[in-house]
């Protein structure tokens, strides 16, 4: 390594993820599709009780290296899911973790699942579930693929506050690559920790055991981008400035862990 190129395994290095710490920084910045993958699944599966021999679905799963994880650490077996990938370019990935009998790829839209009902012990879903679960009626159709008692566990980019008024002005500029952070085709689905338990709880279908904001969450996220920026990898010049600006007065992550009600059906 030259002087002038970055360690890049030492700027994913983090004592607060010691699992996803392990794995090959070149890799999972390669395969990146949002906010470090690794970082989220590792925080939420602290609350997930996952077990040896699970079936677990990973819902918009992206280019599978959660799914990877999930796999290597817990020793579970993995349904990856993913719209915008293909499950033959995720199947290569898969086969090159030697994972091969334990991460299965799947290629389905989020309304059209191709699951038996109650075949998952445990669901989880990590920066996607914000894209397809803010539809009121999607919990109610999602649901029916876990196992009454199972787990769902999301973790999504989140608002750690509401905003009052407009949206800020340092979420919404322009940065000098033309991008700006706030798209209001996506961001209009982040939502405080407060409304995603309001929007599973009303529903009847699970028990929310967990709801709660990542702490420091905007640096983790900022952390990951400049690490992206300094590995080459970003494609964007629109999430760290705005990062900055913020400094987690709005932007977070946000974690939910349910259970399916033992009664409910959808």
């Amino acid at each position: 390594m030259s002087p002038e190129e970055p360690d890049v395994q030492e700027l994913l290095h983090s004592e607060e993820f010691p699992l996803s710490s392990k794995y090959d920084a070149r890799w999972v910045l390669e395969n990146e599709m949002g906010p470090n993958a690794l970082w989220l699944a590792e925080w939420l599966c602290r609350e997930m009780d996952l077990e040896p021999g699970m079936r677990v679905l990973d819902m918009g799963c992206g280019k599978a290296i959660s799914s990877v994880f999930l796999a290597r650490e817990f020793a579970v077996q993995v349904w990856a899911n993913d719209l915008w990938i293909s499950a033959t370019e995720n199947w290569e990935r898969v086969r090159e973790a030697g994972l091969g009998g334990r991460v299965f790829p799947i290629h389905a839209e989020a309304h059209a699942l191709p699951y038996a009902e109650e075949f998952f012990d445990a669901i989880v879903s990590l920066d996607s579930y914000h894209y397809f679960g803010t539809d009121d009626m999607y919990l109610g159709q999602f649901i029916r693929f876990l196992r009454p008692g199972g787990r769902i566990g999301i973790v999504v980019p989140a608002l750690m506050r509401e905003f009052e008024g407009a949206v800020p002005e340092h979420l919404t500029r322009r940065q000098p690559g033309g991008d700006r952070f706030w798209d209001p085709a996506q961001c209009f689905t982040f939502h405080t920790v407060e409304w995603w338990r309001n929007h599973w709880e009303q529903t009847g279908l699970v028990t929310v055991e967990r709801a709660d904001a990542m702490p420091d969450g905007w640096r983790h996220w900022l952390r990951f981008e400049e690490a992206k920026a300094a590995a080459g990898t970003a494609h964007h010049d629109d999430e760290a400035p705005a990062l900055r600006a913020d400094r987690g007065r709005y932007l977070g992550f946000v974690r939910l862990v349910a259970s399916r009600a033992p009664l409910a059906r959808a």
